[in-house]
């Protein structure tokens, strides 16, 4: 149209009003827009300029050497554990290959070169790509990173995010940029315990880094975004993935050419095989750890010292598979609490693969249990995917242990459905079951009984879940494990394993137990009547423990159970002493047993056999000492006589699957179960090994009514007594001087010239806390009259 033609003029005006509100109106909105902008950026200037002076110190950043670990090893030569600056082979950055550089800058941060730290054109990169895809990319830079890895925790907070950034700038202005990149490269994590890539090159490759080629390199730049998601010797497929598009941004950044390109997308890099999964002893090299670090101080970490320690791999293997067996038994038998977590699972199939393997990333694989992603569920199926990107599906029996998660009216939180993060285990046949990860806790602990050398130790379920060890630190009531050292203070006092005692109701007032009524029950709460010590014992009858607690009396079993190690503080001398009501740690419990076990002896318990030094050269020797009467707790006899009444416990008493499953005498214990079922113990010995159990909650709570240290404990300790005990001969304990046997039953030589077994001293039992009132009997006799002997 002309600027002549008549139709001009009037069209202009027309347009005029709508062009002057539009310019108006955009002019107003930039000006908003740019006034929050600049009170946003006022605002986090002011939060920065906080938070700097409080920022950490870098200097050991600046000073950054990587120091020779301390390696802890078995008896038979396995590594257990390292401590220190992590495994690694550190190289100055001269010396790592260009191509290895590369690929990590093309997928870590191409434009590390040209940023101060913070790659704001990244971060906006990312925003746009997150908001275009609905996922979640990150803007981290390799500065970032390192100053997340040394100095800060890693939870996503806003709050933790400022420090990174600082900490960034405060780092580039301190390190050259090759400087920075050396320390990231030979300090990151990269799966498969190795640290640095050089390290990793020798792990997965077996090859030194100066041998890498743009195919492999590709591969372990694929590494740091999730170690475990793109590990190529457990997860080959998805590894493989990751390295293809690695590959192309080092096309598309220059760092190859297209002939590179292509030569490096058709080599299939020679990954290692898997290796043997390492012994479980995490729990052990915390402990050595403790230990060594007292001696030696921050030297710990840096002099490169191989703590050997009595542990044998084999035991220890076998204890941390029998005690997650059993734990996980018990779980399948508990309520559904519904998955661990949900993720948004996005449609597009070229993205949900690895936005699975990141949600995964948070829920690590708990040996054979199992992280898995729901893709979808129903009543009668669930189809899942592995951390490997192995597609499973669960049906039948494997769903029953979360019928009520799958039910159509199930409660929003414990329900699966797709995108639910379940736990699931293979079976024997190959068919999965559907878990969860198991609240209840557990531990395990064997020794020498002789020399107090630690054969194996299992402090809890899972080291990365809970790091408190249980077998050292757990103060637990030991139930009825505890009884046969009351039974041992009674034998002392004229009580013998044919010692007739009556199984009947009693009852204490307020008067007497000093602060409420007390009526005691047996475990299957039945009354069975007068019956020998031995019977009592191997039948776990609570109120014949407590008729021969109260006779002997209180105050002299509190001072006898101190000869086994226990702090008579924790045993107060009332009669639910008998019952098992104070307090003990598993590991006490191993180091009493072992009395009974050696013939008589206290040992200290012993896990460190002797420390070298990076050469090899001796730098301690721990020393063995035989067994000699400085360390006597009690008479031979006396442990030769518990030894044939806890024999009887695994033989015909509530431990006699024991004798009925490993086929073999030579062995004696006692289950325990608390009151309320809160614990559950086995703690039993063989000449040459003594072994505990404890299974049970950290914060006490019922395990269930029918959960026994029979059943839940003593499988753990039948498990591993087969293996240990597999090439150790029949031995039985010869009777030591000052014993004879009568009538097929074992005596005291001086009590088989009587008829009546001595009872508390003069006074004892009326001058204790907590003293019965007369049981409501109809014969209405006194307490000690209960008594009788054959």
């Amino acid at each position: 149209m002309s600027a002549t033609d008549p139709l001009a003029a009037p069209i202009a005006e027309m347009q005029e009003p709508w062009v002057l509100r539009a310019r108006r109106w955009l002019v107003v909105t930039l000006g908003l827009v740019m006034g929050g902008a600049l009170a946003l950026l006022l605002l986090l200037g002011i939060a920065l300029a906080s938070a700097y002076p409080h920022l950490p110190d870098i200097k050991s950043l600046v000073d950054y050497r990587p120091k020779l670990p301390m390696r802890i090893y078995s008896a038979d030569g396995v590594l257990l554990g390292e401590f220190g600056e992590e495994r690694r082979s550190y190289l100055p950055i001269a010396e790592i290959p260009k191509v290895m550089q590369n690929a990590v800058l093309a997928i870590e941060d191409a434009r590390f070169y040209q940023h101060g730290g913070v790659d704001y054109v990244g971060v906006m990169r990312a925003g746009f790509e997150n908001l275009r895809e609905a996922r979640s990319q990150g803007a981290s830079t390799i500065t970032m990173q390192v100053a997340r890895n040394f100095y800060l925790s890693s939870e996503k907070t806003f709050t933790r995010k400022i420090y990174e950034i600082l900490l960034s700038l405060k780092i580039e202005s301190v390190l050259s940029k090759e400087k920075i990149l050396e320390v990231y490269m030979n300090q990151i994590f990269l799966g498969q315990r190795a640290y640095g890539f050089a390290a990793a090159s020798e792990v997965y490759f077996g090859k030194p880094l100066k041998d890498i080629s743009v195919a492999e390199a590709a591969m372990l730049a694929g590494l740091p975004k999730a170690p475990s998601a793109y590990n190529p010797i457990a997860n080959p497929s998805r590894a493989r993935v990751r390295q293809r598009h690695i590959i192309e941004r080092m096309y598309e950044n220059g760092f190859i050419t297209n002939q590179q390109r292509e030569a490096a997308l058709a080599q299939e890099p020679k990954v290692k095989t898997a290796q043997e999964v390492p012994v479980h002893a995490e729990y052990i090299a915390e402990t050595v750890r403790q230990l060594v670090f007292n001696q030696y101080g921050n030297a710990t970490y840096t002099r490169g010292l191989n703590v050997h320690t009595s542990i044998l791999s084999g035991d220890q293997s076998t204890a941390y598979r029998a005690l997650r067996h059993s734990v996980l038994e018990y779980e399948r038998r508990q309520f559904f609490r519904g998955p661990e977590a949900h993720v948004d699972l996005p449609h597009d199939p070229k993205i949900i693969d690895t936005r699975i393997a990141e949600a995964l990333e948070d829920h690590p694989d708990n040996g054979e249990l199992k992280a898995a992603v729901v893709l979808e569920a129903s009543t009668r199926k669930v189809v899942a995917v592995l951390q490997n990107g192995e597609n499973l599906t669960v049906s039948g029996d494997g769903l029953k242990p979360v019928a009520s998660g799958l039910a159509d009216k199930a409660a929003p939180n414990i329900q699966i459905r797709r995108g639910s993060i379940i736990r699931v285990l293979k079976g024997p046949k190959g068919d999965w079951t559907i878990t969860q990860q198991p609240e209840v806790e557990g531990c395990f602990v064997a020794m020498d009984p002789k020399t107090g050398d630690i054969r194996a130790l299992v402090g809890g379920f899972d080291y990365n879940k809970n790091k408190f060890n249980h077998v050292l630190q757990a103060w637990r009531q030991p139930g009825s494990s505890f009884k046969p050292f009351i039974y041992s203070a009674a034998l002392e006092k004229g009580f013998t394993p044919s010692t007739v005692i009556d199984d009947a109701p009693l009852f204490f007032d307020a008067g007497t137990t000093g602060s409420q009524p007390w009526e005691p029950k047996n475990y299957d709460g039945k009354f069975e009547g007068p019956m020998p010590l031995r019977k009592g014992l191997a039948k776990s009858k609570n109120m014949i423990s407590i008729r021969v607690l109260n006779a002997i009396g209180p105050k002299y079993a509190q001072g006898w159970v101190s000869r086994f190690g226990f702090d008579p503080e924790k045993h107060p001398a009332y009669l639910t002493m008998a019952l098992g009501a104070g307090s003990v740690t598993p590991m006490q419990m191993a180091v009493a047993y072992s009395v009974f076990a050696n013939g008589g002896y206290r040992v200290n318990p012993s896990l460190i056999t002797h420390i070298t030094d990076s050469s090899g050269r001796p730098i301690l020797q721990t020393k063995s000492h035989p067994l000699n009467e400085s360390m006597r707790a009690i008479e031979p006899r006396n442990a030769f006589l518990m030894t044939s009444l806890l024999q009887e416990v695994t033989r015909s008493g509530t431990a006699a699957r024991a004798q009925a499953m490993l086929k073999r005498p030579d062995i004696y214990g006692k289950t325990g179960t608390t009151n309320d079922s809160m614990d559950a113990w086995f703690a039993g010995y063989n000449p040459n090994l003594t072994a505990v159990v404890w299974i049970g909650y950290d914060t006490p709570k019922k395990l269930g009514d029918k959960e026994t240290g029979g059943g839940l404990a003593l499988p753990v300790w039948i498990d591993y007594m087969s293996y240990a005990l597999r090439s150790i001969p029949i031995r039985e304990p010869e009777p030591p001087e000052g014993i004879v046997n009568l009538g097929n039953e074992w005596y005291f030589e001086e009590f088989t010239h009587s008829h009546h077994a001595p009872l508390a001293e003069e006074g004892t039992a009326a001058d204790s806390p907590g003293i019965p009132a007369v049981p409501p009997a109809e014969e209405r006799k006194g307490l000690l009259d209960l008594f009788k002997t054959n």
